[in-house]
This record gives C-alpha cells, structure tokens and sequence, in this order.
C-alpha cells in the first residue's frame, strides 16, 4: 500500500556517514520532482534537497557540500548521501514527491550523536 518507503535511517557518529533510500512505485517515480524533507523534534518540517526527473538538484543552505540526492530511474529509487554528520542533522527525515509535495513516506529517523 505504502507509495513512498524511506529505510537507511540511524545512529552515526559526528562527521560520519549515512545513506537513506526511497523506494517508490512507479505511477509516483514518474512525477516531476521527488525531494527530502526533515523534521526536527519542535521544529517545522524543512526542505533538505530535490531532484527533477531531468537530475537538476537544489539544497538547503544547510547541507550544501555535505548532502548529495539522486535518483536511480531503473530501481524507482531516490537517495540521499549525507556525509559529515552533525547533530544537528538529527530529525526524522521524509520522502516526497510532487511540487506540493503531493505524497510523503512514513519517514526514517537519523540521529547524530557521539
């Protein structure tokens, strides 16, 4: 039933490395752009990164030389490579897809945490 399903998500050490995927159906791959979002516990739910079916991307200012999104067409996949961790980066992250964004994934959680 789920459209959008995050895993990758967990306990890493500042300055370390994470990769988080997203599998999506088809129907929901095809749509225009697909993207990342991140909550913060009593924080609003920010933009992290998206990615155009064309592989145009754009990042948050935050994570910008640290977080990489791309996508797999052929495995109607979407990742994001985050590398040099810091705890501020721990929050729940979500998948999206569409301009709204239309649909979201059930979220993963990242912790950065010595």
């Amino acid at each position: 039933q789920a459209q959008l399903v995050e895993s990758g998500g967990g306990l890493v050490q500042p300055g370390g490395s994470l990769r988080l995927s997203c599998a999506a159906s088809g129907s929901i791959f095809s749509i225009f752009v697909m993207g990342w979002y991140r909550q913060a516990p009593g924080k609003q739910r920010e933009l992290v990164a998206t990615i155009k079916s064309g592989g145009s991307t754009n990042y948050a200012d935050s994570v910008k030389g640290r977080f990489t999104i791309s996508r797999d067409n052929a495995k109607n996949t979407v990742y994001l490579q985050m590398n040099n961790l810091k705890p501020e980066d721990t929050a729940v992250y979500y998948c999206s897809a569409g301009v709204g964004p239309n649909y979201w994934g059930q979220g993963t959680q990242v912790t950065v945490s010595s």
